[in-house]
């Protein structure tokens, strides 16, 4: 059997790595992964034909499988080959390596952080949200001899997995945005999630890196207090007196006032909702902390524009949208009813989808949201079971409140029965997907 130093040298003659047989290119080394519905062994063939120079697979018979010069080369498992082999990868590299993880807002912190360091150093950072035992590894081949820095961010939906996760990509420093109620179905609980996520810290002790901290969240603060020994950076909101400009319908985008220099500094940015003010300040925390010039940084976070559904603000012929779909769990679908109801917007009506992986709490959790959510708009869509049950539950008397069994539903209802002059919160989870009812409105 192949070791992983053999490997990463015949890596080292490839034009790069890929997981999906699809997206080959001439010379490219392609690994054989299984998933709920496909076999990645299936496709090694295809990928040899379509120009890869390997196809790394564990289904041996395949083995000695070769087309014109390119071959197969059977290990015992493809997934835990590409992961110690980015791991093997990212120890060529002597550079610092900044960790994301947390319950919310970790796409987009390691988004403003990426823009920040962006500003000054030659960087690598995850893209879009591929932050799983997958897309990890992925993003640690494209380090290469030209990059000074990287920025990963980290998921995890059980025990363990960032611990996983920090031994392959092995950060010099790193955060962790928030810790909330999500994934309770493979956490098992709230102190689960904190264990899971505080993995992170755990292993910056071990390395002596450093941790970012926000020191207006009590829950971090805990965690960083468990850990004695621990190099810290502090930042955030109440710690640094920072001001969150209310926002209105004429200005509905966040702005940040604080003091650098001692001269007042408005930064303007492009995102919607106050809550993601604690990531705009570990965005410059870091920068702080890598040299990078304060106006360098205003200037990345003011330009940088969310994508993805996550915190956009968009204007349709008919309505006006705060879209925050990408996913929710308790606090995040909080944070964002809470913004909503602080702002002057007119009109205000929400659309929520069902909060996923919340195993036992589901019910629970899910009216409790609901209850909220009466106190801030007259005027409810629900999507999915759990929210169409709390709705059957909550009973009459609060507020229009129409459920849903799927977005296709609520789509062909307000497309029937069009919404005019509101503006809209959409959020749920990514597997309710809100976003599809956007061109509708």
């Amino acid at each position: 059997m192949i070791s992983v130093e053999e490997l990463y040298a015949l890596y080292r003659k490839c034009t790069g790595i890929t997981t999906d047989s699809r997206n080959i290119k001439e010379g490219m080394m392609f690994f054989a992964l299984k998933g709920e519905k496909f076999d990645g062994n299936d496709f090694a063939e295809d990928a040899l034909k379509a120009g890869a120079r390997y196809a790394v697979v564990d289904r041996f018979l395949l083995e000695g499988t070769a087309y014109r010069g390119r071959k197969c080369i059977v290990v015992e498992n493809s997934l835990a080959m590409l992961q110690q082999m980015a791991a093997y990868h990212r120890k060529q590299f002597d550079i610092p390596v900044v960790g994301i993880t947390g319950t919310n807002g970790k796409t987009t912190t390691k988004e403003l952080v990426a823009a920040v360091l962006s500003k000054k150093y030659n960087l690598v950072a995850t893209q879009a949200n591929y932050n799983n035992h997958i897309g990890v590894p992925l993003t640690l081949f494209r380090i290469d001899e030209r990059t000074d820095m990287a920025v990963v961010e980290m998921g995890a939906s059980a025990p363990g997995e960032i611990a996983e996760l920090t031994k392959i990509v092995q950060p010099t420093c790193g955060l962790i945005t928030t810790v909330g109620k999500a994934h309770l179905q493979g956490f098992g609980s709230f102190e689960g999630v904190k264990k899971t996520k505080g993995e992170l810290y755990d292993i910056l002790r071990q390395r002596g890196g450093v941790v970012f901290y926000n020191a207006d969240n009590p829950h971090l603060c805990e965690m960083v207090s468990h850990r004695p020994g621990l190099c810290v950076r502090k930042y955030g909101v109440r710690e640094q007196d920072v001001k969150v400009l209310p926002a209105t319908p004429d200005s509905p985008f966040l702005k940040l006032e604080l003091t650098h220099d001692d001269k007042p500094v408005t930064i303007t940015t492009h995102l919607v909702g106050d809550y993601n003010a604690d990531n705009v300040m570990a965005a410059l925390a870091v920068g702080t902390y890598f040299e990078v010039p304060f106006k360098k940084m205003v200037a990345a976070i003011e330009a940088y524009t969310p994508s993805n559904s996550r915190s956009q603000l968009v204007k349709t012929a008919h309505n006006t949208l705060v879209i925050d779909a990408y996913n929710a769990n308790p606090s995040s679908m909080r944070a964002a009813l809470d913004n909503f109801a602080a702002t002057e917007f007119p009109g205000k009506v929400l659309m929520l989808g069902d909060m996923l992986e919340l195993g036992p709490d589901s019910a629970d959790e899910h009216m409790a949201i609901l209850r909220h959510a009466v106190s801030v708009s007259g005027e409810i869509y629900l999507v999915g079971n759990e929210f169409t049950a709390a709705a059957a539950a909550l009973g009459a008397g609060y507020a229009r409140i129409l459920p849903f069994p799927t977005i296709e539903d609520l789509k062909a209802y307000v497309t029937e029965h069009p919404l005019e002059e509101r503006t809209i919160l959409i959020k749920g989870s990514n597997g309710k997907h809100m976003e599809r009812v956007v061109d509708a409105l």
